[in-house]
């Protein structure tokens, strides 16, 4: 593996945590309401999603 790809697959590795933990963070406040808890795992689940597709077509350009 290059090194600009193992630069920028622990890039989006960190961005997935920080979503993960963020999301942590708000669990407890997002339980008082279905709305926000149904917001907050699809904010969460569109997010690393996005950087999942992000990530598969910077592999499939270099190729």
């Amino acid at each position: 593996m290059q090194t600009p790809n193992i630069v920028k697959t622990i890039g989006y590795l960190v961005s997935t945590l920080s979503v993960l933990l963020l999301g942590v963070v708000s669990w407890k406040a997002a339980q008082q309401s279905p709305v926000l808890m149904a917001c907050l795992i699809g904010g969460m689940l569109c997010s690393v999603l996005g950087m999942a597709m992000r990530w598969l077509s910077y592999q499939i350009d270099k190729e």
